[in-house]
């Protein structure tokens, strides 16, 4: 398996924390979030990952290297800001696999890869969104799934109440991009899937599993209280 981690981010919400570090970086109990997220991907055999980084992005390649507890790393580098988008496509020049994870630097949310992977395949997909149920979808927006598991909308992130969100974690194929021609910078969810749903027919794999997106001062301190300790 192979690995994109968008690890590009300002942290703008977290800028007394994060200062001048990139916000994958910022400090978890006594480590970077982003060793959590490259822990996941190594406990559950991904073998290469490049990070899709821009703004301070020296600070992880010195932290990192290029090598991580067995995990190959290499380093795709936006000059000018790509979008979620355009970072993806960018990155997917460094992997010669056709089929690849990505995940957000930002949100961890730890679902099982491999039959994440084995779902995506058998549904024929080109592209497989990792969907999490939580108590109020209203800071996240909601994603509705059909009865044979196909993402068929987002709702806008006031709609509040219990829900399946977008947890950031999604396999997909170099396809995607090949049909869907693009510009150097879009986002890859509002400019991609969202008007194009009905031809990706995006597969949804929902899960249970641990989630948390520490983009905010909130669930930062959460962060410190439930992953820090590991």
């Amino acid at each position: 398996m192979r690995a994109i981690v968008l690890a590009g981010g300002l942290g703008t919400r977290l800028a007394r924390v994060t200062r001048d570090i990139p916000k994958p970086m910022a400090p978890v109990g006594s480590r970077p979030f982003l060793e959590y997220l490259l822990d996941d991907l190594v406990e559950q055999g991904v073998e290469q990952t490049v990070l899709a980084v821009s703004y301070r992005w020296e600070v992880i390649r010195e932290h990192f290297g290029l090598v991580y507890r067995g995990m190959e790393l290499g380093y795709s580098v936006e000059e000018n800001p790509l979008g979620t988008g355009g970072a993806i496509r960018q990155a997917l020049e460094s992997l010669t696999d056709d089929e690849v994870i990505v995940l957000n630097g930002d949100t961890r949310f730890r679902v099982g890869l491999v039959e994440m992977e084995k779902n995506h395949r058998d549904g024929g997909a080109q592209l497989t969104i990792a969907l999490k149920w939580v108590a109020n979808s209203g800071r996240f927006g909601r994603v509705e799934v059909s009865a044979d598991g196909v993402v068929t909308s987002f709702l806008e992130k006031s709609t509040t109440g219990p829900g399946w969100i977008n947890g950031g974690v999604y396999i997909l194929n170099n396809s995607l991009f090949r049909d869907f021609p693009m510009p150097e910078k879009f986002s890859f969810e509002l400019d991609l899937v969202e008007p194009n749903i009905d031809r990706i027919q995006p597969r949804a794999f929902q899960s249970d599993a641990y989630f948390i997106d520490m983009g905010i001062p909130e669930d930062y301190q959460r962060a410190q209280r439930e992953i820090g300790v590991e």
